[in-house]
């Protein structure tokens, strides 16, 4: 739904959805969730939740959770900024 591949693009069910998904611990909806938090689509913007949900994702060992968290690290969007951290969460990720 986010996308609209194949059906009427609709970002709230696709947060929705994501969201059904993520409360089950999904990976990539975690990620995504976190995604459309942070950019305030379908949802209210939210960066604070979107760094909860990446770190949810991350703690998965999901390489895109990871990467997104380290750049929500390194921009100070959500968390303290705290380039070391963003170093090594960009570190995991790219181990992938």
């Amino acid at each position: 739904f986010e996308s609209g591949r194949g059906v009427v693009q609709d970002v709230v069910k696709a947060a929705e959805l994501y969201g059904k998904a993520a409360d089950q611990g999904h990976a990539d909806a975690l990620n995504n969730l976190g995604r459309i938090c942070k950019e305030g689509k379908g949802v209210v913007k939210d960066v604070v939740r979107a760094a909860e949900l990446y770190g949810k994702a991350a703690d998965q060992g999901h390489a895109d959770g990871q990467h997104n968290l380290g750049r929500m690290y390194e921009e100070g969007k959500g968390v303290v900024q705290d380039v070391v951290r963003a170093a090594e969460l960009y570190g995991k990720a790219a181990d992938q």
